[in-house]
This record gives structure tokens, sequence and C-alpha cells, in this order.
């Protein structure tokens, strides 16, 4: 198959372009750089130059092959206009996509998130459609809702399109800007590791490794209009994570009171974060795909030690 790739330098899509191209697909892969050109050709894809800005060069790859797995996005967007910003400029991608796959029954395969569903009170599935694209209580806008909802939505045109959700937490050793880094260096700059309560809200977390797999699977049988969870781990409660990082890095684990934890500046950016409650389950993407995650856990990576290197 000939498959066009976008975000194949990133964290998740680094492993996703040679995962295709050991199972003999043939990857053309977006590269916006002569140094993300250079990378992407020693992982053996062909390289396309380009960016996201360019819509008709993307349905242009996208017509050119057959089939589409779609990682990249625009959060270089998010800190002057926001997720009203961020959503303008990926809603038309996949209307883009869809133009030049419609009717074709070609894959697309995009990125997602394992909280688009929002807060269920019970574990999330694959069943569990994206919540609406604005918060209807605070009025806010749901970037990657809108991207979700939109791609299964090309379903009905003839395009064999789903999503793959993304944990909080897809770990390796590529992972450097992640919510666990991020985590790792709150917590040194804090001298101890915070946790929200008692720490029991849940937490999902995947090797990268196996992320690359889903797509490779969802892209090669997945049905269409499907969601699915690239989900290794689905209820890890918060305060184990915490007291993990906390052992490696010799600090205290200290709960915090919520009422303390939204105080401005104490967590910052992290705060609605820390204090999720995700659980999900992975079930029905393990039995229709087959997909068997065998990489290492969240805390055999966690031992590995290279979170904790030159701090």
């Amino acid at each position: 198959m000939r498959v066009f790739v976008t975000g194949g330098t990133g964290h998740t899509g680094s492993y996703i372009v040679p995962e295709l191209i050991a199972a003999g697909h043939h990857v053309t892969a977006l590269a916006r750089s002569d140094t993300a050109a250079a990378t992407l050709s020693a992982l053996g894809a062909e390289v396309r130059r380009g960016d996201l800005e360019d819509v008709d060069g993307l349905k242009e790859a996208a017509a050119d092959s057959d089939g589409v797995v779609h990682v990249a996005h625009r959060q270089d967007l998010l800190p002057s206009g926001g997720m009203d910003a961020v959503a303008a400029a990926e809603l038309p991608i996949m209307l883009a996509y869809g133009e030049a796959l419609e009717g074709t029954g070609k894959p697309l395969v995009a990125a997602g998130s394992i909280g688009s569903p929002g807060h269920l009170g019970r574990p999330a599935t694959e069943d569990d459609p994206a919540a609406p694209s604005r918060d209807e209580d605070t009025g806010t806008l749901r970037a990657r809702n809108v991207v979700e909802r939109a791609v299964i939505g090309l379903a009905e045109r003839g395009v064999r399109s789903s999503i793959v959700r993304l944990p909080l937490i897809a770990h390796g050793r590529t992972d450097t800007a992640g919510f666990l880094p991020g985590l790792i260096a709150l917590a040194r700059q804090k001298g101890f590791v915070g946790y929200p309560g008692d720490g029991t809200n849940a937490w999902n977390a995947v090797h990268v490794g196996d992320v690359a797999a889903v797509f490779r699977l969802a892209l090669e049988q997945g049905p269409a209009g499907r969601y699915w969870h690239a989900v290794q781990e689905g209820s890890i409660p918060f305060r184990d994570i915490a007291e993990a990082i906390a052992t490696r890095l010799e600090l205290p684990a200290v709960s915090i009171p919520m009422d303390v934890m939204v105080m401005p500046g104490y967590y910052g950016s992290l705060t609605s974060l820390v204090s999720m409650d995700l659980p999900t389950t992975s079930e029905v993407t393990r039995d229709t795909l087959g997909w068997n995650p065998f990489h290492p856990t969240l805390f055999d990576d966690l031992d590995d030690g290279h979170y904790f290197a030159g701090g």
C-alpha cells in the first residue's frame, strides 16, 4: 500500500513510519525542513516537501496514495489563537482528505484524544463518540473533537476513516515534550511530587511503539467510522504515577487538596490535567484489530531510567 504520512518525525510518527515500512508498505512522508527530510529518508520513507498550511498539497498527496495516516497537528497556533485557531486550521485538512478519498473506500487514520468522549463516570470505550465540539457549559472549543467528528463523518462519504485515540501518556525514549517529562520537570522544580486529593483519579498509558501498531492495523483492516483506543494500561491511579516519579527522584510524594491545586500558579497549565479522571478500556481494539501490546509498561519504562537522565 502507498501510504501518505504526516507528522512522521514526531514522537508518534517516528515509530509509525518504520512500522509501516517493516510491514511492506511504501511510505511518503511530509517534511517541512531539510532536517525533517533527512530524518524521514533515514527511516526509509520517500519525502514530500510541504507543510500543513498547504491544504491543496495535502489533498494532492492523499489522492496519489492508497491511504493516509495523519498525526501532525497545529499546536503552534495555540499561543496566538487558542483552540479556535487550531480547529480552524485542522478542519480544512480533514475535509480536503475527504474530497481526495471520497467514494474510494481508501483508509484515513487520524490521531485523536482519549479524553474526547469527556468524563463519563465510567471507563470510556471505543463505542463512545467524541463529545460535542464545544463545551455546552463553558463554550470552550475542543479542537481534537472537531477533528475526530469530521474524520468519523467521512465514513458516510465512502472513506474508510477512523480515529486512533491516544492516552494521556505515550511513553518511550522519544518522549521529550509530553505530559510525563512535564511532571518530572515540575517535581524537580518544586522539590516534591504532588497528586490531587487521594490520588485515585485514573490515568492511562501505552508505549509509543504499541501505538504505531494500532495505526498500522487500522490502516490495513479497520472498518470505517470507528474509534480505536491505543491504551495498554487503562486505569492507573495518578498517585501511583506520582509515587513512582518521587521514588526515582528521591523526593516526597504529597497529597494536594483540590482547593490548593487550583490556586494560580500552583500547577500552572497542568492543573486541570493532573486532576483528570479518564479510565479507559481497549478491548474492542484488541479484539477487532488483533492488537497485542508487548512493549514495556509505564513503570517498566520509568525503571529504565531514560526519563531521569541528565537531570
